[in-house]
C-alpha cells in the first residue's frame, strides 16, 4: 500500500548500499567493489517483486473495469498512463546501463546477457571515468535528462494524489527526490554530480538500479492508491435483499403486469435518516449540488435499512409526498438524496347492477354513479350517445336523456399519460309515467262523507319512482250525480277543494257517487298530465 514500511530486506539493502559508498570514500580495497554486486543483486530482485506486485494490481484493474467500466473507468485510465510512464522511465535508466557498460571496450557487452546485466562479468568495476564521461559529458548530460525525466514522473504522479493523502505524497516525493545535496564545507553540488561525478562504474550501476527500484516503489505506491480510489465514497453494505416493486398492482384485463426486480443492499450496521417533508435544492460554495429540508420534517422510524412511511389520508385522489434520504459517507460527510412518490386513495366500492333498473328517464335528472376501482375520480371521462351527461361530484353524475330509445355511456381513463376505453353501457330511455291521483291516500272505492269533507286536496304521486321528481295537480272537477239524474258540479284550479266542492260533497247522500275528474297536474320540469278519474261511493 502508499506509503507502506519497507522489508527487512529492503532496509538491508539500503544499508549495505550506504556501508558500501562511505567505503569507497574511505579508499578501501578493490574487493569492496565486488559487494556492489551483491547489492546490485539484490536490488535488481527487489525490483522484479515490485513489478510483479505492480503487474496483480494492473490485473485486479482490468477486472474490475469488465465488471464495472463507468466506475473504474477514470482510474483504470489513470494507472494505465502510470504503466506507460514507468516503464519508459524504467527503460530508460536500464539503457543508460547498457550504455556505461558498453563503454568499458568490446568485451564489456559480455556483461549484457538476454538484456541484463550479469555483475560478475562486468568489467573495469572501479572505473571512475566512464560514469562520469557517459553521464555528465557532453552539451546535454544524460544524467540532466535523468533527473528531468524522474522529475516529470513524480510531478505526474503527485497530479493524481488527493493532498490529504500525505503519505502516500511523503513516499512518492522520498523515492523519486532529485533535490541537491546540502552544502558541505563551502562546495555546492548539484545532484547529477552527487550520483556519478567519480563514481565507480560498477556504483554508478548500483546506483542506477536503485533508482529503478525506486520507479517501480513509486508505481506500486500510486497504482495501489488508484485502485483504492475505486471503492473511496462508495458505501459498504453488509446486507443484501431481493426487491420487486410492481409499477402497479391494480391490472385491467388484457394489459401487462410490470414490475422492477433488483438487490437492494443497505448496511445494518448504519441506519439512513429518513426525513418527510418539503426541500429545496442548494448550491454550494464549490459548485456542487446539495439538498436541504424547509420547514418541518417528519423523521421516519428505519427497520432493515428502511424508513417505513405511515399515514392516513383524509381526503381521496392521489397524495404526493417525498423528502430525503442520509447517509455518511465512508470519509465521515453526509450525503444527502431525494425522494419523490405519490398514492391513490379512493372509495371503497360496492357496485350492484341489476338489470331491471339500467332506464334513464326522458327529460329529468337521472342521477349514475360512474367509477373504475383502482382510478381516481378525476382520471375517468364518461360520455352519453343520447342527451347530456355531467359530474356532480366524486363518481356521481347526471344523464339527461334528449329522447326515448337506448342511451349508451362510454367510460375513458386517462392512464399513465394515455387516454383509454374502458368499455360502456346500454340504457333504455323511456318516458316519466303518470303520477297516480290520490285523496286521503286513495284511488277510489267507498269513503265516509266525513273523511272526505277533512282532506284538503287532490294530490299526485309519482308511486315506485325513486327519482327527485314531483307533479301537482292543477285543476280538477268534482262531480255528483243525484236521484233522477240531476248532476252538480264545481271546479278547483289548483290542488285545493273550493267551498262549492265541499258543499258537493256535504249534500251527498250514502250510496251516492262522487267523482273527481279531468285532473291535470304538472312536474316540476313543466311536462303537464292529465289523469284518470276518481270514483269514490259515500257510505
Amino acid at each position: 500500500m502508499a506509503g507502506k514500511k519497507e522489508t527487512p530486506r529492503q532496509k538491508l539493502i539500503g544499508m549495505m548500499y550506504l556501508v558500501l559508498l562511505a567505503m569507497l570514500a574511505l579508499n578501501v580495497s578493490v574487493e569492496v567493489l565486488d559487494a556492489f554486486i551483491v547489492v546490485d543483486d539484490g536490488l535488481t530482485r527487489t525490483t522484479e517483486n515490485f513489478a510483479a506486485s505492480n503487474e496483480a494490481t494492473y490485473n485486479e484493474f482490468a477486472q474490475r473495469y469488465a465488471e464495472n467500466p463507468q466506475r473504474v473507468g477514470p482510474w483504470k485510465e489513470k494507472a494505465d498512463h502510470v504503466r506507460i510512464m514507468a516503464n519508459d522511465l524504467f527503460d530508460y535508466i536500464q539503457e543508460l546501463k547498457f550504455e556505461i557498460i558498453r563503454a568499458t571496450g568490446t568485451r564489456g557487452e559480455e556483461a549484457i546477457v538476454d538484456g541484463r546485466i550479469v555483475g560478475e562479468l562486468i568489467r573495469a568495476k572501479e572505473n571512475t571515468s566512464i560514469p562520469s564521461n557517459v553521464m555528465l559529458g557532453g552539451p546535454n548530460p544524460n544524467a540532466t535528462e535523468l533527473r528531468g525525466r524522474i522529475e516529470d514522473f513524480r510531478e505526474e504522479l503527485l497530479a493524481m494524489v488527493d493532498p490529504d493523502h500525505i503519505g502516500i505524497i511523503q513516499s512518492i516525493e522520498t523515492n523519486l527526490d532529485t533535490s541537491d545535496p546540502p552544502v558541505r564545507e563551502g562546495v555546492t553540488k548539484r545532484w547529477e554530480e552527487e550520483q556519478f561525478y567519480y563514481m565507480p562504474l560498477v556504483a554508478a550501476i548500483t546506483m542506477l538500479s536503485k533508482m529503478q527500484a525506486d520507479v517501480r516503489n513509486a508505481e506500486s505506491d500510486i497504482t495501489t492508491y488508484l485502485l483504492d480510489q475505486v471503492d473511496a465514497g462508495s458505501f459498504m453494505f453488509n446486507h443484501l435483499e431481493a426487491t420487486v416493486i410492481p409499477r402497479s398492482n391494480y391490472v385491467f384485463r388484457g394489459d401487462n403486469f410490470e414490475a422492477s426486480v433488483f438487490i437492494a443492499a443497505f448496511d445494518t450496521t448504519q441506519a439512513p435518516e429518513v426525513l418527510v417533508g418539503n426541500y429545496e435544492r442548494v448550491e454550494l460554495p464549490d459548485g456542487t449540488i446539495d439538498y436541504q429540508m424547509v420547514g418541518q420534517a417528519q423523521t421516519l422510524d428505519v427497520e432493515q435499512g428502511k424508513g417505513i412511511y405511515r399515514t392516513r389520508p383524509a381526503s381521496l385522489g392521489y397524495h404526493s409526498w417525498g423528502g430525503l434520504i442520509r447517509l455518511r459517507n465512508p470519509d465521515g460527510s453526509v450525503i444527502s438524496r431525494p425522494f419523490r412518490s405519490e398514492y391513490q386513495v379512493a372509495e371503497p366500492n360496492l357496485v350492484v347492477s341489476p338489470t331491471a333498473m339500467n332506464v334513464f328517464y326522458l327529460g329529468i335528472d337521472n342521477p349514475v354513479e360512474i367509477s373504475i376501482p383502482g382510478l381516481a375520480a378525476d382520471q375517468i371521462t364518461p360520455t352519453v350517445t343520447n342527451g347530456t351527461i355531467r359530474r356532480v361530484s366524486g363518481t356521481n353524475y347526471i344523464v339527461v336523456p334528449s329522447r326515448t330509445g337506448d342511451a349508451e355511456v362510454s367510460v375513458a381513463a386517462n392512464i399513465d399519460g394515455s387516454r383509454r376505453n374502458m368499455g360502456s353501457r346500454s340504457f333504455r330511455v323511456r318516458t316519466v309515467p303518470d303520477p297516480v291521483a290520490k285523496v286521503a291516500g286513495r284511488t277510489g272505492g267507498n269513503i265516509g262523507r266525513n273523511l272526505l269533507l277533512a282532506q284538503t286536496g287532490v294530490l299526485a304521486d309519482m308511486e315506485n319512482f325513486d327519482f327527485d321528481l314531483r307533479f301537482t295537480v292543477q285543476s280538477f272537477n268534482v262531480v255528483s250525480v243525484g236521484t233522477g239524474g240531476f248532476v252538480t258540479d264545481a271546479t278547483s284550479n289548483n290542488n285545493l277543494f273550493t267551498d262549492a266542492q265541499r258543499e258537493i260533497i256535504r249534500n251527498a247522500g250514502r250510496g251516492q257517487r262522487i267523482y273527481i275528474e279531468d285532473i291535470v297536474a304538472r312536474s316540476t320540469t313543466g311536462d303537464e298530465r292529465r289523469l284518470p278519474t276518481i270514483s269514490f261511493r259515500i257510505d
